[in-house]
């Protein structure tokens, strides 16, 4: 529900008030002393609060005059009930905001500068923990502090809207705060590392914590589309954006962490992996943000009659089709690597299957597989299998086998680690 304050020349007092009128909406005008001008009050469900704004502007109210949009809790007048069954529950309308109120509401989702990137810091510093410590529950402690989410709708607002300056703010907003984390994890991981907190021979790349978000995929890709679609959906709505905050920063902080770790740890396939997954899924929630506010009907323009009809279309079609091909060129190369790597594992998966089905290894059972991210060096692309075997089982040649399988099946040559789990049955 809105509590709506508009400031109406003399001039304009009788048209406005008889659109309100004919909107069945109850209002309440309180003249200036000056007599220049008149306050009219009125409550409106959000659902309608940008159909009658459009009503009251035709009428000759100037779009850049004073006007007031504030929540409010209740209200009663006569024909308020009635307005709440034609926007709300007649017409099966989305809980939409105006473009004021939607730029207004994104605006406060991102804090100070200075909390933002504190809070981004501290996030990424107990990502960094969690990933080491290999405990899922601090990776999501992370998460739920992080302040991604204002940012990342900040630029899709104003990519949706046309409003350079928060285009821009949101995006430096972004790249600043991931670049920073990327490397206060590195310095992070460097310095327990050579504390001796964490023993400097591990291998990080056998953490599934960190072995998960170096290896981008399908699915990956599918986290970050959802996570700014609802993020879309959420800010349009009275859905809470905390809520959609922590999807936000599952897709983004895991990830930068993850690439941080892999400097200080000098495995150039976990920083590159992770680094593309933090890419992708940065430009995936954009995107996905920007599309759903689309589809709820926000445009960066107004429609125009007249002569000059053809002209703005055309002049529409012109900025639509840029801003296409700019996003193509940014998800060319980082989804060119993902087909690569979502070809490589399936082709690998497949030779570890035809492997483990010859006779000699009819008792083992495959347990799980992950395909790390190459870097495209020999040997970068890893391969680690989990395997059930019998307890008195042992198969030396495994690994080497399953290693040249997936190298016929695939042209390249991979490291293949297995961990045997032993198994045994009842009777």
């Amino acid at each position: 529900m809105r509590l709506v304050q508009l400031r109406v020349p003399v001039e304009s007092r009788e048209p406005v008030l008889e659109v309100l009128d004919e909107e069945g909406v109850d209002h309440v005008d309180t003249p200036e002393t000056d007599g220049d001008a008149t306050l009219v009050h009125f409550p409106l469900p959000t659902e309608a609060v940008e159909s009658v704004l459009d009503a009251v502007h035709e009428v000759g109210l100037e779009d850049d005059g004073y006007a007031v949009v504030a929540s409010a809790e209740t209200a009663r007048s006569p024909r308020f009930q009635e307005l709440e069954e034609q926007y709300v529950a007649g017409s099966g309308a989305e809980d939409a905001l105006t473009d004021a109120e939607l730029r207004s509401k994104t605006l406060n989702l991102t804090p100070s500068r200075l909390v933002y990137y504190a809070m981004t810091l501290l996030s990424v510093l107990v990502a960094v923990a969690g990933l080491l410590l290999d405990a899922p529950s601090v990776v999501v402690g992370a998460m739920v502090v992080a302040p991604q989410v204002g940012a990342s709708l900040t630029t899709a607002v104003g990519a949706t809207l046309d409003d350079r300056l928060m285009f821009w703010n949101g995006l430096r907003l972004q790249f600043y705060s991931l670049l920073g984390s990327v490397l206060a994890a590195a310095l992070f991981g460097w310095a327990i590392r050579n504390a001796g907190f964490v023993p400097p021979m591990l291998d990080i790349s056998t953490v599934s914590q960190i072995s998960s978000r170096t290896s981008p995929g399908l699915l990956t890709l599918l986290v970050g589309l959802c996570a700014g679609a609802a993020g879309g959906f959420s800010l349009a709505s009275d859905i809470p954006e905390s809520l959609v905050g922590v999807a936000v920063a599952v897709a983004l902080v895991p990830a930068a962490a993850a690439a941080g770790i892999g400097i200080a740890w000098g495995y150039p396939s976990v920083t590159v992996g992770a680094s593309l997954l933090l890419v992708v899924n940065a430009i995936s929630i954009n995107v996905a943000a920007v599309a759903v506010l689309w589809g709820l009907g926000y445009r960066p323009w107004e429609e125009v009659d007249g002569p000059l009809a053809d002209l703005a279309r055309a002049a529409r079609f012109r900025r639509v089709l840029v801003a296409a091909a700019v996003t193509a060129i940014l998800l060319l190369a980082p989804g060119a690597l993902i087909a690569n790597q979502v070809v490589f594992e399936n082709d690998a998966n497949d030779a570890i299957e035809e492997t483990l089905e010859r006779p000699e290894y009819d008792e083992l059972e495959l347990v799980s597989t992950h395909v790390g991210f190459g870097s495209g060096t020999p040997d970068s692309s890893s391969i680690s299998v989990t395997i059930a075997r019998p307890a008195d089982g042992a198969y030396p040649q495994l690994a080497d086998a399953i290693s040249r399988a997936v190298e016929v099946r695939t042209g390249e040559t991979s490291l293949v680690e297995i961990e045997f789990v032993e198994r045994t049955r009842s009777g």
